[in-house]
């Protein structure tokens, strides 16, 4: 039963290969097995491949399932189609486009798989590109809101700055009126003298100035450090937001990119193993000599061949026959007086009709 399936895959004639021997079946038997399993490899591929891109066991199983027997059906074709001539370079180049066509198939089957083969080399490139992406996802968000934090902490610097000066200011005239007072610096007189008064007086009215200042800014400076935390906020959200994006970035695509970042050698290994399983039929009917099968093939092909042109040749010699017995006929119905004169009646009264109708016409 096994040995049936395999020979109903290889697309062979059952009832030709039925009358062979048994190697010649078991050949054919091989050929379809290798058809069978070349499809059950695309089947898992191409189920493995959209398994990464729709996250569902279901449907990545539904249209790997659909693609395995696409792969199938190519391949049963691709095998079966292929003849046995006399000539090698005649053969070659009827299988010419079917190799191309192996190929391809050969390329995209093997793909997917080398995709899980690697999975976990894929996965450290992809890790590695993840965190380059995020570093720089990070730098750009914070561009963007770079220009409106550097203004509010520009702003808050200028506000300590006027306070950090007027402190300054306070400070110097503070020491001044103390130092008028001792005698060591201004009228170098020691006591509360006038000028002491004046410098006092001086220095609480700049005091007075300093607190209002501090009040003041103290109050705008809060603001700025509140919208500070609101735009970091919005910041570290934007990064947030984003990040999802970045975690999801393990699609075919990207992990296809990253199959191509590493050592080309393995990845080639596995391509040119599937490459020779998918034209192995193709080659082994290329390489072999004419078989029971292929004779066997040939004989019925060259009999409804015959078949055909004898059945062309009696329709054709039929229709010559019929025309020469209908030219007899016609010519002896010509020369009967009987029917000519019955046609001449006929002609004479169609003439007759055809004139009169003319003639109402041009008087109306």
């Amino acid at each position: 039963m096994l040995k049936s399936f395999f020979i109903l895959c290889s697309g062979a004639d059952k009832d030709i290969v039925a009358t062979c021997s048994n190697g010649e079946q078991n050949k054919y038997a091989g050929i379809g097995a290798t058809v069978f399993f070349t499809a059950v490899m695309a089947f898992v591929a191409c189920s493995y491949a959209l398994y990464t891109v729709f996250d569902s066991v279901y449907m990545a199983t539904f249209f790997g399932l659909i693609w395995g027997l696409l792969i199938f059906n190519l391949d049963r074709f691709i095998v079966s189609t292929i003849k046995k001539r006399d000539s090698f370079m005649d053969e070659f180049i009827q299988a010419s486009p079917r190799i191309v066509l192996a190929m391809i198939i050969a390329i995209v089957i093997s793909k997917p798989l080398e995709i899980k083969i690697f999975k976990k080399e894929i996965d450290t490139v992809l890790l590695k590109e993840k965190n380059e992406m995020a570093i720089a996802n990070k730098k750009q968000v914070s561009d963007y809101f770079k220009t409106d934090v550097d203004k509010n902490q520009a702003s808050i610097d200028s506000l300590k700055s006027q306070v950090n000066a007027k402190e300054k200011e306070v400070a110097a005239l503070y020491q001044s009126y103390i130092t008028e007072a001792e005698g060591t610096t201004g009228t170098k007189k020691m006591g509360k003298g006038p000028i002491y008064k004046e410098k006092r007086e001086a220095h609480d009215a700049a005091l007075k100035q300093l607190d209002s200042l501090k009040v003041t800014n103290s109050k705008i400076i809060a603001e700025k450090e509140t919208k500070g935390k609101s735009l970091q906020a919005d910041l570290d959200k934007k990064v947030t937001d984003s990040q999802p994006i970045i975690d999801s970035f393990d699609g075919l695509m990207a992990r296809i990119n990253a199959l191509n970042k590493l050592p080309f050698l393995p990845s080639l290994f596995i391509m040119l193993l599937f490459l020779a399983i998918e034209t192995s039929p193709i080659i082994a009917k290329l390489l072999s000599s004419k078989s029971e099968y292929d004779f066997k093939q040939e004989d019925a092909e060259i009999s409804y061949k015959t078949l055909i042109e004898q059945n062309s040749y009696q329709r054709e010699l039929q229709k010559k026959t019929d025309a020469s017995i209908y030219d007899e006929v016609y010519a002896d119905i010509k020369s009967d007086k009987e029917l000519f004169n019955l046609k001449k009646k006929n002609a004479t009264e169609i003439m007759k009709i055809q004139s009169e109708n003319y003639l109402a016409k041009f008087k109306s």
